[in-house]
């Protein structure tokens, strides 16, 4: 089986099989595909009409997404896992991720093992716009603090600031890593900068929402996302230099009041670190949306 290489041109086959459903998680969407290039080899194919999104290193391959078609059935599946097989020297690391709750019955009722993955937090817009309330006094004061101490611009982001937003994205990091001495952490930190190098390289190709925040015509802050769905806004970054205080919450808040268009805002899941989730459940998500690894059932 010939599996094509992920390309730009892609484009439009992955949107109109992204389109057949509705989804609630953030990875489905063209612009949470085409970062990973920086990371990954990113391969695809159609199996019995269904796209199927393969993601190969050097440990090995896994399909990113559940397959994307009308009729999906046990076939499909064999035919995916045949393809990663064919990958793995050790089997156990074949597997589906990013599988919705919508579609796990179908997976267990053919055989396979569905363990829950991750979370994606799902946020009321206007709570983010307005931070009405006790809940988000704090936010607010950070707001407030920002706006009265700092002369700054707010406005869209245009490739002119793409060199600014690498360098912010460079001290950002190292400010984490000063922060935290932990080497999965640190890894986790460079997954990202590849990621979004990938997304401003590829801009022009990508349906990204970005706004910066400059003080003293120096980038301090940015934040890009995408639309999910008609009801659905995706933040993929939120970065800012920690020493301005205010300027995370204020970034946010003003970037939740520009998109009137929808109801919820997806922050993305908290990548299994403890302070991030702590983080995203102080803006007061009224949904966790889970997120399922699926494998076969003697893995």
């Amino acid at each position: 089986m010939i599996l094509k290489k992920l390309n730009v041109k892609d484009r439009r086959v992955f949107e109109k099989f992204l389109g057949l459903n509705q989804h609630e998680l953030s990875v489905y969407a063209w612009e949470n595909i085409l970062i990973w290039k920086g990371l990954y080899d990113i391969r695809w194919a159609l199996l019995d009409k269904a796209l199927c999104v393969f993601f190969i290193d050097k440990i090995g391959c896994f399909q990113y997404l559940t397959p994307l078609g009308k009729n999906i059935n046990g076939g499909v599946l064999r035919k995916s896992f045949e393809v990663m097989d064919a990958f793995n020297k050790n089997k156990e690391i074949s597997r589906i991720e990013n599988i919705e709750s919508k579609d796990i019955w179908l997976y267990r009722k053919i055989g396979y093992n569905c363990r829950i993955k991750s979370y994606d937090y799902l946020c009321n817009r206007l709570d983010l716009a307005q931070l009405p309330g006790n809940r988000f006094k704090s936010k607010r004061a950070c707001c407030n603090y920002f706006v009265k101490n700092f002369s700054f611009e707010y406005q869209p982001f245009s490739l002119r600031y793409k060199k600014g937003c690498l360098s912010l994205y460079n001290l950002w990091m190292e400010q984490r890593k000063a922060q935290r001495n932990d080497f999965l952490y640190r890894g986790m930190l460079k997954d990202s900068q590849a990621c979004l190098k990938e997304a401003l390289d590829s801009f022009v190709d990508l349906d990204l929402t970005g706004r910066v925040v400059t003080i003293n015509n120096e980038v301090r802050g940015f934040t890009f996302g995408y639309e999910l769905n008609q009801e659905t806004f995706c933040v993929l970054f939120e970065i800012t230099d920690l020493t301005v205080k205010g300027l995370a919450q204020f970034i946010f808040r003003e970037f939740s009041r520009e998109l009137k268009n929808y109801k919820y805002i997806n922050i993305m899941d908290d990548s299994g670190l403890k302070n991030l989730r702590e983080v995203k459940h102080s803006y007061q998500p009224v949904q966790l949306v889970p997120s399922f690894t699926l494998a076969r059932r003697y893995a």
